[in-house]
């Protein structure tokens, strides 16, 4: 009779242990880049990066390599990272884009041929509310659940060339918008404007939904805004410290 050896038991579970180190190395790297703890032009070796995560190369290279696809790191011709310069130069013309097609897919139901997809609105909504329940950590990841919401909330308008749109502009922006999602009282009202948003478009209420969701879009680019000069200046400082030290 066949029976399962004792390794071959613990295979799976060997590896879903190595699948949550190398995603918790991921998370914290992340979070490290999000707040500025590397200097402009520093290069992040596997090894340094290894011991400053408590792990080994590997799960640290796959976690630079995630982050390069991020756009948080950009990559040396021989292959090295070093932390990538948030881009602020068109933040603000990108999320006045963002706003109107957000806005115009709240109010165009205003059209009495058109209806928002009354199933889409509570299946958003009841995800809102579990996601709530169960908030995620602050650490830059939530910013997925996130433009998951906008892109839903548009797509339950009915027109999916501003779906199209949005996510364009989401994947242009979505470096930046990451260091708005870094503590959890952020999450935490991001998640309550999010069904705040989603129960006036249910209601019919479309010119509250439309301000709220102005006020949510506008909340969040002032907060990046912020964040993200603070983690350049902290970056800065660094680059600044290690040529000294270099020099002495």
């Amino acid at each position: 009779m066949y029976t399962t050896s004792h390794t071959d038991a613990e295979g799976p579970s060997r590896r879903a242990s190595a699948r949550l180190l190398r995603e918790e190395a991921y998370r914290e790297l992340r979070r490290l880049v999000l707040t500025g703890e590397f200097p402009f032009g520093l290069r992040l070796g596997e090894e340094a990066v290894a011991e400053r995560l408590g792990v080994s190369r590997t799960p640290a290279r796959e976690a630079m390599l995630r982050l390069h696809a991020d756009r948080l790191l950009n990559q040396y011709a021989d292959g090295g990272f070093f932390v990538a310069e948030p881009d602020l130069m068109d933040l603000r013309d990108l999320y006045e884009l963002r706003l109107a097609l957000e806005v115009h897919s709240i109010t165009r139901a205003q059209d009495e041929e058109i209806v928002h997809d009354r199933a889409a609105l509570e299946t958003i909504h009841a995800r809102w509310l579990a996601i709530k329940a169960a908030p995620p950590e602050a650490d830059g990841s939530f910013i997925e659940l996130d433009e998951s919401f906008h892109v839903a909330l548009c797509r339950a308008s009915g027109n999916i060339a501003v779906v199209e749109m949005l996510e364009t502009v989401n994947a242009r922006i979505r470096p930046v918008r990451m260091y708005d999602f870094l503590t959890a009282d952020r999450v935490a009202l991001s998640i309550d404007e999010h069904i705040a948003i989603t129960e006036a478009v249910m209601a019919h209420e479309l010119d509250k939904a439309a301000q709220l969701m102005r006020e949510h879009i506008g909340a969040s680019l002032e907060v990046v805004e912020e964040r993200a000069a603070t983690a350049m200046a902290r970056m800065i400082r660094g680059r600044s410290r290690r040529g000294r030290e270099q020099s002495t």
